[in-house]
């Protein structure tokens, strides 16, 4: 059985992947050097289940007799604004939806139920990072900079607890 598209696809999925792991983990950083726990816990959690993806993907590639390639779909963007930062994770979000839901079509077109079902059960993970996401975009609309003050007065209260 020839699964030489299905290996095209899976390879594009790993290097999405490994972008976002790469952009989100830039966010991590730049938002925890800030003190943004909350926010920066959310973009590491994040990036730890696409390397997760990525792990799946590669272990199917190799199931299905192909070359993992390891390359990065696209280079980090340096975004500092806590705001653009979410906006570009729920497009990233929303693009990674669309593309595995075409890549599941075309899966299932080439007769690779296995691949298919993979990318299908990697959405729902897709779809939930939208969600929370989204839902950090919208408390950050709603409360502002004081929603950004707040994490960074939690690690203030950490920091100044006495040691047990």
């Amino acid at each position: 059985m020839d699964r030489s598209k299905s290996i095209e696809l899976l390879n594009k999925a790993v290097g999405e992947e490994l972008s976002a792991i790469h952009q989100y983990m830039y966010f991590h950083f730049i938002l925890d050097d800030l003190g943004y726990d909350l926010l920066a816990g959310i973009f590491k959690k994040t990036a730890i289940e696409e390397m997760l993806h990525t792990e799946r993907y590669a272990e199917r590639i190799l199931f299905v007799g192909g070359e993992i390639e390891m390359k990065p779909a696209h280079e980090v963007e340096h975004i500092r604004d806590p705001k653009e930062m979410l906006k570009w994770a729920m497009k990233s979000e929303e693009d990674a939806i669309d593309m595995y839901n075409d890549f599941a079509l075309a899966c299932a077109e080439a007769k690779d139920s296995g691949t298919k079902q993979l990318f299908e059960s990697i959405i729902a993970d897709e779809e939930r990072h939208f969600d929370t996401f989204e839902t950090e975009f919208e408390n950050l609309q709603k409360f502002g900079d004081r929603y950004l003050a707040q994490q960074a007065m939690e690690r203030s209260k950490k920091q100044g607890m006495p040691a047990e």
